[in-house]
């Protein structure tokens, strides 16, 4: 659970005690900020999540790993300037430093794209996206399963990203609203039409591989 810390007023001593949540991984970043060395222990925690949100953005194993790797590389150069801002709002264990490795993240996955556009590569609708987790596994077929995160490639932008960030990484829709620049609103918004879109793009797949004549 995490740590609270309490302020009081000295105005009364009945005074309320103003209670700040605080980075669950407060204890992890300073002391990654004394001992640069010691940045070990969050790159532990958060290296599989990074690199599952650049694969699922890039498709590219490769390109997953030099977006991952430059996006902890940039988080240890710049951690001396991260400052934590966790509210009230964002919830018991709320991860302001997850936020900013997101947003780090994201910018290298954007990089990397640009780069992969400089050069050739394979077409995104021949990538076979792999879902990792096996989700519900014993109520989902494996080729449902696939189709299923193959349309979530094939969603917008801003879409995809909320969808990854918060089913593959599980990070809140507080938290997706700080990766992204948007609104809590905004980004249920988004997960409501990318789901929308997700199913609509199921249903026509469907139902055309239903269709007589559809075999080979």
């Amino acid at each position: 659970m995490a740590r609270r810390a309490l302020w009081r007023s000295g105005a009364a001593k009945d005074a309320v005690p103003r209670i700040a949540h605080l980075d669950r991984d407060r204890p992890l970043v300073e002391a990654a900020q004394r001992e640069p060395a010691r940045f070990e222990a969050l790159y532990r925690r958060y290296l599989a999540r990074v690199y599952s949100y650049a694969y699922y953005e890039l498709g590219d194993h490769h390109a997953a790993e030099d977006a991952t790797e430059a996006t902890f590389v940039s988080a240890l150069t710049n951690l001396q300037r991260f400052e934590e801002r966790a509210r009230p709002s964002d919830g018991e264990g709320a991860s302001t430093f997850r936020v900013w490795l997101f947003q780090i993240a994201r910018n290298e996955v954007a990089g990397e794209r640009r780069r992969a556009r400089r050069r050739p590569v394979e077409p995104i609708g021949e990538t076979v996206v792999v879902d990792p987790l096996d989700v519900e596994a014993t109520a989902v077929r494996r080729d449902e399963a696939r189709a299923a995160w193959q349309a979530v490639g094939r969603l917008p932008g801003e879409r995809r990203q909320a969808m990854v960030l918060r089913f593959v990484d599980e990070l809140s829709t507080a938290e997706i609203a700080g990766v992204l620049g948007r609104s809590e609103g905004a980004v249920r918004v988004l997960i409501h039409r990318a789901l929308k879109s997700v199913a609509r793009d199921m249903g026509v797949s469907k139902r055309s591989g239903d269709r007589p004549g559809s075999e080979s």
